[in-house]
């Protein structure tokens, strides 16, 4: 098979779908693996790393999109990519499809195979190549976060560890998956008081297991996320349904209680945001200020460490992508029920049960699609 890398275009987007030891793994199955010339210098990669285990440097995205039988990306195809979608492209990336109805029809029009990362799912109900990224915007989160709370960026002033005799910044964490039990750790280390919520008994147990006495955990429901919204110096949105839009947890009305200066961090805004007041921005302008409270909604909050996050998302997506290439489609859907889970499109159809609420269109079942 033959698998296309082009260069990320989203804006300040500086990862890339694979890693040049990644590259070689395709080229010892026998695949021939097409990279567009600087696809990883922004995650500090060179093109003779990839040459060196490889791979067939080109000179533009044209030709990675136009020859490879499967294209490994990192964000979704945009409008200027839109003309290199055609018939049976095999397309693996992370999708986000219930956040943008665009995308989808245009996916459905080009019958275009589409594999969401976000989407694959094992049997335990875990996304494994959502993890890693997960992983690390839940740890940046705090980072962020503690920024946006500087007076200059219009926050609070709090320094969320505190001082001697001061006491620390307060910490709310809505969602209790990875993201979000990442953020409660840095949190805690920070010296935050740190509360944390989700509708999961189960998540809430294992972070107090790991935290103890350093974290409150809530049941979230809407009298709890209320009172530790309208208490809070910073709010984690950490909230997650696999495929399909995020709750929007944080209603205007609730966002206007919040305290003059406080921040919010929406780590879901890829999937729409849980809160009321989020819209995505960019690294180049991260934050706004809203109803008086600092909003950081960038849609893709691991591409300001892309080194660490390049090598991250091809440790879980390499398996993945090898399995494709070598079975092809639809026989490693069938032998892999995970990679199965994580079909979006097939043709026009729609084949994942969140991207179909969204929009009201049909849905396909995955299990026929494949059959």
């Amino acid at each position: 098979m033959i698998v296309g890398v082009p260069k990320e275009i989203k804006e300040e987007e500086n990862r890339v779908a694979v890693t040049p030891p990644g590259v070689s793994a395709f080229v010892s199955h026998g695949h021939k693996v097409l990279v567009e010339k600087g696809a990883g210098g922004g995650s500090g990669l060179l093109d003779r790393s990839y040459e060196a285990c490889g791979a067939i440097l080109v000179d533009s995205a044209a030709e990675a999109w136009e020859e490879a039988d499967l294209i490994m990306k990192v964000k979704e195809p945009l409008p200027s990519e839109y003309s290199y979608l055609r018939p049976g492209l095999l397309l693996f990336t992370y999708l986000h499809l219930a956040a943008s109805e665009e995308l989808t029809r245009v996916l459905l029009e080009k019958r275009v195979i589409s594999i969401g990362y976000e989407t694959i799912q094992l049997d335990d109900g875990s996304l494994p190549l959502l993890t890693p990224m997960s992983e690390i915007a839940g740890r940046l989160s705090l980072q962020v976060g503690a920024w946006c709370l500087q007076a200059e960026n219009g926050g609070r002033g709090i320094l969320l560890g505190g001082a001697s005799g001061v006491r620390p910044g307060k910490v709310a964490i809505l969602g209790a998956g990875i993201s979000g039990s990442s953020a409660c750790q840095v949190a805690a280390g920070m010296g935050a008081y740190v509360s944390i919520l989700d509708i999961n008994p189960a998540k809430l147990r294992y972070v107090h297991d790991i935290l103890g006495g350093y974290v409150t955990t809530l049941m979230s429901n809407r009298a709890n996320v209320e009172e530790e919204a309208v208490d809070a110096d910073l709010v984690i949105g950490a909230v997650l349904i696999p495929g399909a839009k995020a709750p929007k947890l944080l209603p205007r009305s609730l966002v206007r209680l919040m305290k003059p200066g406080a921040a919010i961090v929406d780590i879901c805004i890829d999937q729409g945001g849980c809160a009321e007041t989020s819209r995505t921005t960019t690294h180049r302008h991260p934050i706004y200020v809203e109803e008086e409270v600092v909003h950081y909604c960038v849609a893709n909050m691991p591409a300001i460490v892309p080194y660490t996050s390049t090598y991250a998302l091809t440790n879980a997506t390499l398996s993945y992508g090898l399995e494709i290439a070598d079975k092809g489609f639809p026989r490693a859907l069938q032998q892999n029920s995970a990679l199965a889970r994580g079909l979006n499109t097939y043709q026009s159809m729609v084949t994942h049960a969140g991207v179909a609420s969204a929009f009201g269109l049909p849905l396909n079942p995955v299990e026929q699609v494949i059959a």
